[in-house]
């Protein structure tokens, strides 16, 4: 971490100690858990028996931790022998903390492993029973921690506290059930003013929200929790950024291949995804025969039995696939939510086989038009370059791993990609180039990934036949520009805000007339649209459209339109009739045109 790093992480830490120090000071019966350092602030878990915290407190916990910063109090270090820590737990009646502290010295560190480090407290030689522990205090308030601190209580930046939740101790659900008070901090007021007003903007944007409001998509308790059913607005949405991200892989040659939704399990014990997500698989049953099923989680596994259908030459190198289609994994229940994680999942997916020294110009081709894509949607792009730890959950032979991991590196150097390197986040087969998009509040999402693969050739037995005469092993890439296009689309619908742009809107125009004597002339605007298609960015695109002509105000109607974010409003009267124009109505104002100019006109959008 850098300094500036180092300094958040121990400013955060710091508060989460000075709310503990006010919650006890308000309540003196507190009971506390364990308080880490979490994205953009911090909580602690409390027990306060029947008595509930509620925002409404936090106006009062907020001024007593002003209190205790602006008096200046050091945050002392000391330690003390496990014995007399776990006394000093029985005296002060924190039994939580008895209950850590215990665990301690019967296991170590090890026990413990499920709770943040900051709060483990340990000093240790090895992985034995801990002999001492270490506590920090600042002014009264006494608590056991590893740290880091900052100095003084006056070294903190700005705070805020945000929200309580029920928390079970240990995340254990037959345990006690705890209060998590959470609080978010940063260096400076300013800091703290535009991640407050990010978060105002993403409660407007929240893609629940508008999914329902602009009527895209709906959860049925009947269907099941994670199974969204998109309405024909959302399907609108969907099919015109899966027919963009087909166009776009299509024009370097992929071509569509269509896999079952079913399989039997033994191709992916094959593949090796049985071993690592066996238990996320939902497994079908057959009546007429003995297979053991599973709707199929991913599609790799399947195009590699394409690919190995026939025997291939080294002048057929490469063979691109291509397969939007859906997967289904069986999430958790509680990690479910709209449509950032489900349990159906639909990929723009796309595989492809080539030679090793057609490497380059494959994730080259690539790399381009993931860059085309979020262009187009006005998403900046970053790539993550995500490679192996030291851990054993992967396949492989590790020199295969440095190589392909050193080819990702280089293309993304010749691409000119800004990018970052993170270990522990390849996957099972192979790294990864992931791409890191930014929306409009600044927020950032893993969008596409492009994928080596010299794991699966080998446990499938691809061959391909080379120049000499002999069996050559082909690379597999994997490619997704959306990834799962439901996940997508929360992204998409949040960076929007709803306004999507005017080529992927599900209703692009729609016709507002001001009194029914304009309805010959509103024929005449409607031939001119079904006339019109966009060119740009996908081709021959078909315009869609709508007319309000209900006996109702101009001004409602405009209203009506507006909240459904439909981009271009065409207003119809009687002066438009006579001089056979249309007052176009968008976000950035409004304007006359020609009817004879509208199709132009909209083209440009």
């Amino acid at each position: 971490m850098s300094e500036h790093d180092d300094y958040l992480h121990a400013m955060r830490h710091s508060l989460a100690h000075i709310m503990a120090a006010s919650v006890q000071k308000l309540w003196p019966e507190a009971k506390f858990g364990v308080g880490p350092v979490v994205e953009n602030g911090f909580y602690y878990d409390i027990d306060l028996g029947d008595t509930k915290i509620s925002e409404q407190n936090f106006a009062k916990i907020e001024k007593t931790m002003r209190g205790i910063i602006d008096y200046g109090d050091t945050f002392e270090r000391f330690e003390k022998p496990i014995d007399e820590a776990i006394a000093w737990a029985k005296e002060n009646s924190q039994p939580y903390k008895e209950e850590l502290l215990n665990d301690l010295k019967r296991s170590g560190t090890t026990v413990a492993k499920d709770l943040d480090a900051d709060e483990l407290g340990a000093i240790t030689d090895g992985d034995s029973a801990v002999e001492n522990v270490s506590f920090y205090k600042n002014g009264i308030f006494t608590d056991l921690c590893r740290g880091p601190h900052v100095a003084n209580t006056k070294d903190v930046g700005a705070f805020k506290l945000m929200r309580v939740a029920g928390a079970y101790w240990r995340g254990n659900e037959k345990n006690p059930q705890m209060q998590r008070l959470y609080g978010v901090a940063f260096a400076t007021q300013e800091e703290l003013d535009v991640y407050l007003e990010r978060l105002e903007q993403a409660k407007l944007r929240d893609h629940r929200k508008l999914g329902k409001e602009l009527d895209l998509y709906t959860i049925s308790p009947l269907v099941g929790a994670g199974l969204p059913l998109f309405t024909p607005r959302g399907t609108v949405l969907r099919d015109l950024m899966a027919q963009y991200s087909n166009q776009l892989r299509q024009a370097r040659g992929f071509e569509k291949v269509f896999t079952p939704h079913i399989t039997k399990t033994e191709l992916y014990e094959t593949s090796g995804h049985w071993a690592k997500f066996g238990e996320e698989l939902f497994l079908v049953t057959s009546q007429e025969t003995k297979d053991k099923m599973a709707l199929k989680p991913m599609n790799c596994p399947h195009h590699t039995q394409i690919y190995v259908s026939r025997p291939r030459s080294y002048k057929d190198m490469p063979v691109r696939f291509l397969e939007t289609t859906t997967d289904y994994r069986d999430e958790k229940t509680g990690e479910l939510g709209g449509l950032n994680r489900v349990r159906s999942l639909t990929q723009d997916d796309s595989h492809v086989f080539c030679r090793q020294d057609q490497l380059e110009d494959e994730i080259n081709g690539l790399l381009a038009s993931a860059n085309e894509l979020y262009a187009t949607i006005d998403m900046k792009l970053r790539v993550r370059l995500s490679y192996r730890d030291d851990g054993d959950g992967y396949l492989g032979d590790a020199i295969l791993w440095q190589s392909a991991q050193e080819q990702l590196k280089a293309a993304v150097l010749r691409n000119n990609l800004e990018y970052f390197e993170q270990e522990g986040e390849a996957a099972f087969y192979g790294p990864k180039i992931d791409f890191m998009a930014t929306d409009a509040i600044g927020r950032e999402h893993q969008v596409a990934t492009v994928q080596l693969d010299f794991v699966q050739p080998e446990r499938f037995g691809l061959e391909y036949i080379d120049q000499e005469g002999n069996a050559a092993r082909p690379v597999m890439i994997h490619c997704a520009l959306l990834g799962s296009i439901e996940r997508f689309l929360s992204v998409f619908i949040e960076h929007t805000g709803g306004w999507f742009p005017f080529w992927v809107a599900p209703e692009q125009v729609r016709i507002l007339t001001i009194n029914d004597t304009v309805l010959d002339y509103v024929a005449d605007i409607e031939e001119v649209l079904r006339g019109a298609t966009l060119m740009q960015p996908i081709k021959y695109n078909e315009l869609r459209f709508s007319r309000d002509d209900r006996n109702e105000s101009l001004g409602k109607k405009i209203r009506e339109a507006t909240i459904w974010k439909i981009p271009v409003q065409l207003i119809v009267g009687e002066k438009d009739k006579e001089s056979r124009e249309v007052s176009v109505r968008t976000q950035s104002g409004e304007e006359k045109v020609q009817l004879d100019k509208l199709a132009e006109y909209l083209k440009q959008l």
